[in-house]
C-alpha cells in the first residue's frame, strides 16, 4: 500500500500540507526568471498552488497499522512495514504507547488536533523511538499551524532514515515553504527508498522543476507514465512546463497533449489548451473552446449510507466553528505559527491565471477586492455608491477605496453542480428543469462562461466551459445518477479550483451554484477546507437544499448554510418545483446586482494571517443587509 495518494485526492480525515492545509491560489515558480514567460501557472510550492498539495497518510489507516503492531509483535513483519508506511522501530512500542496513539488517531479524525497532541506527547514519553507517533504529532501540529511540525518530521527521519514516508513529509513541508532545494533532497531520498511509488515521483518532479532540473523532470515523468498513475495527470503538466523552460516546444506540446488526453476537462485543462494553441499557432490568442463537451469522471470515494444528522456532519460543523473563533489558534507556546513564518509568493505576471485574481488585485501590493450583495427585505439594492459602503478589515477602515463598480459590468464564470446521489434521485428531474431555466436567464453569451457537473461519489463534468445555452442545457440533461454516496465538500473544492483556473485575461466574477441535500458522507476533504478553497479562489457559493426533509435544523442544512454564508452567498430550502424556480429567478437578480469594491487595507502585514471582515451598507437613513465573505488570508511576503 502506498504511503500517500494522488495530489488531487484527500480522504476526509487526512491532514494536508498548506497554511490552512487546502487553501489555494496560483502563481509561477519564478518571479524574475527569464523563463517566467514560458512557465505554466500553478507551479509554486506554497498554499497558493494546487500542484503543491500532497496527501498525508490516511489517519484512519493508522488503525490498521496499530492492529498489525498488536498481531505481529514478535512474528513476521506486517504489510505496512514492508511497504514503508510504518517503521520497524514501532513494532517494539509498548501497549500503553500504542493505546495513546490509537486515541490520538480518533481525536484527529474528529478534528480535535489540540487534544490529540497531548496523547501523542504521552505516547512519545512512554516510547521516545515511536516513529508513527512523531509523524502523527507532526500532522497534528501542522493542523494547528505550529512550526514544530517540521521538528517532528525531522525527528522521525533521524530515528528511521529508511522510512520513505518520513522523507516524503519533510520534503512536502519544504515544498510548501517554496524551499525547492531542500524538498528535492528529501524527495530524492524518498524516491530512492521507494522508486516505483508514483505519488513520491510526482512530488519529486514538482521539486525538480522548482530547482530548474528540467531534464530530470522529464525523466521522472517518463517513469511515472510507465506506472499506474491514475489521478496524477498533473505530472505531464509539470513536464510540459519543464520542456517549455528548455525551449523544447515539441516535448512541451507532447506533454500537454498527454495531459489533456488523461484529463480532458479538469481545472488546468483550459490553461493547457490555451498554451497548446499558442505553441501550435504562434500569435493566436488561444482559448478553451466555448462549446467543448469533454466529460471527466473523477472517483472520490466508496459508497456509504447517508442521513441528514450524523456525528460526521456535527464534527465538520464544529471544526468550522472552532476555526472561526481564531483561525491561528494553537497551543500557547510563544512560538510563531506556521502562517507567520512561511516564506512567500513570487509575483504574478499580468497574464497568469490566479486563484487570487478576484480577491487580490496585484500580489506585489497590498490591495484587496470584495464582491458583495446588498438587500432590504429580500429585494436587491443596486443603486449604491462607494460612500454608502463601510468596511472594517481587521477592525480598521481601509486606507482608501481604489475601485467600485457593479458586477453586471464584469464577465461571469459560473459553475452549476447537481447532486445525483440516491438520497435526491426523486428530485433530479425538476432540478434539471430549473437549472436549465436559470442558465438561460443568467448567462450573457457575449461575455459569460459556465460549466455543468453532477456529483455523488464522483465529480462528473458533463459540459465544460461554454457560453452556448443549448450546449449547457445538453450538459444538464447528461447528468445522471452514478452512485449512492455523497461527496459535497470534494465537489465544491474541485469546482472552485476549476472556476479559478480558467485562464482569463482580466477580472471576472466567479459564482458556484450547488443543488444538494448536504448529506456529505464520503468526501476526502473537510467542510473547513471546502470553504477556504472558495475564500482563496474568490468564489461565491449559493446552495439549494434539495432534501425532502421538512426539518430546517438538520446538520446537513446547517452545513449548506455555513458554506454559502461563509463565502458571501446564501442558502435556500425550496419545498417544491415552484419554490426552486422562484429562488433561481431571485438568484439571477442577485448575481447581477452584486458590487465589486477594491481597497487598500490599513496596517496590512504580508504574514498569511486571517483578517476578519465586517461590511455594512446604508443610504438615506436606511441600513441594509450585506452578503459578503467573513474574512480572508493575507498574502505572504515574497520569497526573495
Amino acid at each position: 500500500m502506498s504511503a500517500v495518494r494522488s495530489f488531487s485526492s484527500l480522504p476526509h480525515i487526512q491532514l494536508t500540507l498548506s497554511i490552512r492545509l487546502l487553501t489555494i491560489s496560483s502563481i509561477l515558480v519564478f518571479g524574475c526568471s527569464a523563463f517566467a514567460q514560458r512557465q505554466l501557472p500553478y507551479l509554486d510550492g506554497t498554499r497558493n498552488s494546487p500542484l503543491a498539495q500532497l496527501d498525508f497518510d490516511e489517519i484512519y489507516r493508522q488503525e490498521m497499522i496499530l492492529d498489525s503492531m498488536q498481531r505481529d509483535r514478535g512474528g513476521s513483519q506486517p504489510q505496512q512495514f514492508e511497504s514503508g508506511t510504518v517503521s520497524a522501530l514501532d513494532m517494539a512500542a509498548p501497549k500503553k504507547a500504542v493505546a495513546k496513539l490509537r486515541e490520538a488517531t480518533s481525536l484527529l479524525a474528529a478534528q480535535k488536533a489540540k487534544d490529540a497532541v497531548q496523547y501523542l506527547k504521552k505516547a512519545i514519553e512512554i516510547y521516545p523511538r515511536f516513529v508513527s507517533a512523531h509523524l502523527e504529532l507532526g500532522l497534528a501540529y501542522f493542523d494547528l499551524k505550529d512550526k514544530r511540525a517540521k521538528d517532528e518530521f525531522e525527528t522521525a527521519t533521524r530515528l528511521d532514515d529508511q522510512l520513505p514516508i518520513s522523507h516524503l513529509y519533510l520534503g512536502m513541508m519544504s515544498l510548501w515553504s517554496n524551499d525547492f532545494s531542500a524538498a528535492d533532497t528529501s524527495l530524492e531520498k524518498a524516491a530512492l527508498l521507494s522508486p516505483n511509488d508514483p505519488q513520491i515521483l510526482n512530488a519529486l518532479a514538482f521539486a525538480q522543476n522548482g530547482v530548474h532540473k528540467y531534464s530530470d523532470v522529464l525523466r521522472t515523468v517518463q517513469h511515472i507514465h510507465t506506472l499506474d498513475h491514475r489521478g496524477m495527470s498533473e505530472a505531464h503538466y509539470i513536464a510540459a512546463a519543464a520542456a517549455l523552460s528548455m525551449h523544447d516546444n515539441q516535448s512541451g506540446k507532447s506533454e500537454l497533449n498527454t495531459f489533456l488526453s488523461e484529463e480532458p476537462s479538469g481545472p488546468l485543462s483550459p490553461i493547457a489548451r490555451k498554451e497548446l494553441e499558442r505553441l501550435t499557432h504562434p500569435g493566436a490568442a488561444g482559448a478553451e473552446s466555448p462549446n467543448a463537451k469533454n466529460v471527466q469522471v473523477v472517483p472520490l470515494s466508496v459508497t456509504r449510507q447517508t442521513f441528514p444528522n450524523t456525528l460526521r456532519l456535527k464534527s465538520e460543523l464544529k471544526g468550522v466553528t472552532d476555526s472561526t473563533k481564531s483561525p491561528d489558534d494553537s497551543e500557547d507556546t510563544g512560538e510563531p505559527s506556521i502562517a507567520a513564518i512561511t516564506p512567500s509568493l513570487p509575483p504574478v505576471g499580468p497574464q497568469v491565471a490566479s486563484w487570487a485574481n478576484d480577491f487580490t488585485i496585484r500580489q506585489t501590493v497590498d490591495e484587496t477586492a470584495l464582491f458583495l450583495a446588498v438587500s432590504e427585505h429580500g429585494k436587491m439594492i443596486n443603486d449604491l455608491s462607494a460612500s454608502d459602503i463601510q468596511i472594517r478589515d481587521d477592525n480598521k477602515p481601509p486606507v482608501r477605496i481604489l475601485q467600485f463598480l457593479p458586477q453586471s459590468k464584469l464577465p461571469l464564470r459560473l459553475g452549476v453542480l447537481i447532486d445525483t446521489s440516491g438520497s435526491v434521485e426523486h428530485r433530479i428531474s425538476f432540478e434539471k428543469h430549473a437549472a436549465k431555466k436559470f442558465l438561460e436567464r443568467v448567462m450573457n453569451p457575449e461575455s459569460d462562461l459556465a460549466f455543468v457537473a453532477g456529483f455523488d461519489d464522483q465529480f462528473n463534468v458533463t459540459q465544460d466551459f461554454s457560453s452556448n445555452a443549448s450546449a449547457l442545457n445538453e450538459g444538464v440533461e447528461r447528468i445522471d445518477r452514478l452512485g449512492d454516496a455523497t461527496s459535497v465538500f470534494d465537489a465544491i473544492y474541485s469546482a472552485c479550483w476549476k472556476l479559478a483556473a480558467y485562464p482569463d485575461g482580466g477580472r471576472v466574477a466567479r459564482v458556484l451554484v450547488i443543488l444538494t441535500d448536504g448529506e456529505d458522507n464520503s468526501s476526502h476533504r473537510s467542510l473547513k477546507q471546502a470553504i477556504e478553497a472558495a475564500e482563496n479562489s474568490g468564489v461565491t457559493i449559493y446552495a439549494f437544499n434539495t432534501s425532502e426533509d421538512l426539518d430546517l435544523q438538520t446538520d446537513a442544512n446547517q452545513v449548506l448554510r455555513v458554506i454559502a454564508e461563509g463565502t458571501g452567498g446564501e442558502s435556500k430550502y425550496p419545498r417544491n418545483m415552484g419554490d426552486l424556480e422562484r429562488y433561481f429567478r431571485q438568484l439571477s437578480e442577485v448575481i447581477r446586482s452584486r458590487y465589486l469594491i477594491a481597497y487598500k487595507p490599513a496596517n496590512f502585514l504580508p504574514n498569511g494571517s486571517y483578517r476578519k471582515l465586517k461590511v455594512t451598507a446604508s443610504k438615506d437613513g436606511k441600513t441594509f443587509q450585506v452578503h459578503v465573505r467573513k474574512g480572508y488570508y493575507a498574502r505572504l511576503a515574497q520569497n526573495q
